[in-house]
Formats: C-alpha cells, sequence, structure tokens
C-alpha cells in the first residue's frame, strides 16, 4: 500500500478548489462536471491555478492542479494541441481521455501527446484515461490494456473512470476489487501511477485505499446535495480524507 496515496477533488472552479485545498485534498481537478471528465475552460483553469499557487505559498502546501482534454481523442495532432493549451494555462497533471480507441490506436494518440508536451513542459504529468463500462470492452481492456498504452507512451500513470454518469452506476458495479488491485499491482511494476474515479462513494473509499491506488478521484461524495452540479464543501473533503490510511494510524 503506498504511503503517499492522493485524494483528488474535481472543481468547477477557483470557490470550490479552495474548499477541496482548505479540506486536505491532494489534487484538485479542474472539470466541467456535464461529462465524464468534462472538458474546462483555459482561463478557468488559469484562475484555479493562481488560486492554488497563492494558497500553496501561503500554507506552505503542495497542492497540485489537473485537468483534462475529453474523453475522445481520434486526431493525435489536436490532442497535443489540446494538451499543450491546457499546460500553458497552469495544470500539473494532464488527463487524456481514451475512449472508443484500440490499444495500437490508443499508444499512437498517447505518445504524441507525451512527446509534445514533453517538448515545452517536461515537468508536466500525463495520465492515461480508460473506462471501466462494459460497453467499451470491445476497443480494449482497461484494466490490463491501459496498463499497457501507459507503457508504450511513456505516460506517468493509467486512470480508470466510469464513462456514463447518468445511470446510477459507479466503478465497483463495472469492476470487482480483486480487478482493481490486479490493475494496481500491473501498475506499479512497471513504475505507473494508478489511479480509479467513477462515482466512488465515502463508504467505498476504505476498501479502495487497500488495493495500494495511487490517486482517487471523487466529485459527488465531495458535494453537499444532490447531481455533479452541487457545491463541494470543505467539511465534505475532510471526510473524505480521513479514510486515507496514513490519515487513521
Amino acid at each position: 500500500m503506498s504511503s503517499k496515496q492522493k485524494l483528488l477533488i474535481s472543481v468547477r472552479g477557483k470557490i470550490e478548489a479552495l474548499e477541496a485545498a482548505n479540506g486536505g485534498a491532494h489534487i484538485v481537478d479542474v472539470e466541467y462536471p456535464g461529462s465524464a471528465l468534462g472538458t474546462p475552460y483555459p482561463l478557468n483553469i488559469l484562475t484555479v491555478s493562481n488560486a492554488i499557487h497563492r494558497f500553496n505559498k501561503r500554507n506552505g502546501t503542495q497542492v497540485q492542479v489537473s485537468t483534462n482534454i475529453g474523453e475522445k481523442q481520434h486526431v493525435w495532432a489536436t490532442a497535443s494541441q489540446a494538451a499543450l493549451g491546457v499546460a500553458v494555462a497552469g495544470c500539473d497533471i494532464i488527463k487524456v481521455g481514451l475512449a472508443e480507441l484500440s490499444p495500437e490506436d490508443a499508444i499512437i494518440v498517447m505518445r504524441r501527446v507525451v512527446r509534445n508536451v514533453g517538448k515545452w513542459f517536461p515537468k508536466k504529468n500525463l495520465i492515461a484515461t480508460l473506462f471501466a463500462d462494459w460497453t467499451f470492452l470491445e476497443y480494449l481492456d482497461p484494466f490490463i490494456d491501459g496498463v499497457y498504452v501507459a507503457v508504450e507512451s511513456g505516460s506517468n500513470g493509467v486512470l480508470i473512470d466510469t464513462f456514463n454518469k447518468k445511470i446510477g452506476k459507479g466503478l465497483l458495479d463495472w469492476a470487482s476489487l480483486s480487478q482493481i488491485s490486479e490493475f494496481v499491482n500491473l501498475c506499479h511494476k512497471h513504475k505507473l501511477e494508478a489511479w480509479l474515479a467513477g462515482s466512488i462513494a465515502l463508504e467505498q473509499l476504505a476498501k479502495l485505499w487497500e488495493t495500494g491506488v495511487d490517486v482517487i478521484c471523487i466529485r459527488g461524495a465531495a458535494t453537499e446535495g444532490a447531481g455533479r452540479m452541487a457545491k463541494v464543501t470543505e467539511s465534505m473533503v475532510r471526510n473524505l480524507v480521513e479514510t486515507i490510511p496514513s490519515r487513521r494510524k
């Protein structure tokens, strides 16, 4: 089990980002919660990045900022342009959705994105993002092929998320704990970070942390109110942070 397990909170903007940071989140993820990843406006990323930079300077913390370039990348050139755009906007970590791609095509896209971002921003981390919904199994197995894609492309890690957020199913409806544990072990074997997301509830966190996962990504469970558009609050985030094993010792 990692001693540096991190909680990521997805936020809509500066106000939620500061709520998440004050609650103890390690990563704030700028997104628009209207879809699986929810591509945000670049100036919103910049505003959050600036606010978190000031927060870190004031508190002596190292909260990171992540974002994404969308769920589907069918043209590697435009995917590379988008990734460079969000890198310029100030994020530390870029999630690249690879929905509806074969392993071979996903490698091509991800390899080009990694290469182009690395040319100008060598310290940015790139996370290959795959989806656990069974409807995507015709393209690849995210828990096995996703790791292969990350290794072959030079990515820093793999995120397994859920694509359809509107049917009331989360990650553990699509995958078993043993499957997730095998995925985490495979990632670590190849020196990759293993990330998990997908409508994860507070009561599911303890057993997911036990798999050794490096980062768990949350939005709904960090909000007060129903739906993905409800507001992230410091108190809700603090409750989630307290589930991390290192915090319970």
